[in-house]
C-alpha cells in the first residue's frame, strides 16, 4: 500500500526499504473534523503539517472579512511562518473537510533526522520548491485578470471548485462572489 509521505519524499531522494520503514512507522497521523482550527492568528505554531486526506484553508481576517490565501489538499506540506520564526501567526489554518494530517514537530524532526540523516539535505530542496511555487502563484495573481485566475484554477486544481464554497474561491481569487458568478456565467453560457 502506498504511503503519501513516502511518495512525497521519493520526489526528492530514493529511499531504501529501511528508510521507507522508518518513515512509515512514525506515529504522526491525526484526524481532524471539518471546521477545526489548526492555527489561530496570534498563536505560535508548534507543528508543521502534511495533508494526507482533506483540505485546509489559510486565511486572514481583515475587518471581519475572510481573505483566503491558500488551499492545501492531499500530499501538500504546510509549514506555517510562525513555526519557523517562533513569532505569533498573522493568519489562520482551518480544516475545510474532515482531514487526516501528519504532524511534525522540531523534536520529531530531529529524531527522524538522526535516524535518516539524508533527509536533512533534502529539506532545502523542499523549501526551494515551496518558495518557487508560492512565487509563481503570486506572479500569476498580479499579472492575470480575475477571469484568467479562475480559468487557471480550473486547470490546475479543478477539484477545489467542487470541494470549497464559491464565496471562499472568490476570496482566494481576490474578487467578490458576485464577480465570480458573472465570470462563471460568461464562461458557461
Amino acid at each position: 500500500m502506498s504511503n503519501p509521505i513516502v511518495d512525497f519524499l521519493s520526489k526528492y531522494i530514493d529511499l531504501t526499504q529501511e528508510e521507507t520503514d522508518i518513515v512509515t512507522n512514525q506515529d504522526m497521523m491525526r484526524s481532524y473534523k471539518k471546521g477545526t482550527i489548526l492555527l489561530s492568528e496570534g498563536k505560535i505554531a508548534k507543528e508543521c503539517f502534511f495533508i494526507l486526506q482533506g483540505c485546509v484553508m489559510s486565511y486572514y481576517l481583515v475587518d471581519g472579512e475572510f481573505k483566503v490565501t491558500e488551499f492545501f489538499t492531499e500530499s501538500q506540506p504546510i509549514t506555517p511562518v510562525s513555526y519557523t520564526t517562533k513569532k505569533p501567526s498573522e493568519y489562520f489554518l482551518e480544516c475545510m473537510e474532515d482531514c487526516i494530517i501528519s504532524l511534525g514537530t522540531p523534536e520529531r524532526s530531529a529524531e527522524l533526522m538522526s535516524k535518516l540523516p539524508r533527509l536533512a539535505a533534502m529539506g532545502a530542496s523542499i523549501m526551494e520548491d515551496q518558495l518557487a511555487n508560492q512565487r509563481m502563484k503570486y506572479d500569476e495573481f498580479i499579472k492575470l485578470s480575475p477571469e484568467d485566475r479562475y480559468q487557471n484554477l480550473q486547470k490546475t486544481s479543478p477539484d477545489l471548485l467542487n470541494r470549497v464554497p464559491q464565496y471562499l474561491i472568490a476570496s482566494y481569487l481576490g474578487i467578490k462572489p458576485e464577480t465570480l458568478s458573472r465570470i462563471r456565467k460568461r464562461l458557461y453560457s
